[in-house]
């Protein structure tokens, strides 16, 4: 896909966080939750005014511009990645792959000693993506329990010959 990875600027708000709401929608859609009326997009807000948030970059698409954004969060010598989004229309064409190349080599230039990110467990498509990208090794696990029990048919992994629901 032809698309340049580049700094976050301050003209590229608005877009940026409509790609933020339409990934807490999708993040939504994943679990059933209902929307709970307010805006999607006001979590960026918050994001922005993070101390720890060490670099923001765009993918940015000839004719449609921006389309992608990547954080890079600092925890000593490790980072995080958070978030990672595609918007909809371009996601299975790279974007996503090209974005976590270039904060890894951001992560290199600040010789990080990890990476980290923390996929939903239910976004096998960014599972699939991040593992492709490199993130293979497992280093942590977060265990849920239902207390509602409204949590709907869901997909089952073995794991240490445990079977799990995600």
């Amino acid at each position: 896909m032809n698309v340049s990875i580049r700094p976050y600027r301050p003209s590229d708000h608005s877009v940026c966080r409509t790609l933020w709401a339409e990934f807490a929608e999708m993040r939504r859609d994943l679990y059933d939750e209902p929307s709970n009326g307010g805006d999607p997009g006001a979590g960026f807000e918050d994001y922005l005014t993070r101390l720890d948030l060490s670099g923001m970059w765009v993918a940015e698409h000839p004719e449609d511009g921006v389309i992608g954004l990547i954080g890079l969060i600092l925890a000593g010598r490790t980072g995080e990645v958070n978030p990672v989004v595609v918007t909809q229309r371009h996601r299975t064409k790279g974007v996503g792959t090209a974005l976590l190349q270039h904060v890894a080599e951001q992560a290199r230039k600040r010789a990080l000693r990890q990476l980290a990110v923390v996929p939903d467990s239910r976004n096998v498509a960014a599972i699939k993506t991040l593992h492709g990208a490199g993130f293979d090794l497992l280093a942590a696990l977060r265990l849920t329990m239902d207390l509602t029990g409204t949590v709907k048919e869901t997909d089952e992994i073995d794991l240490h010959d445990l079977r799990f629901r995600y």
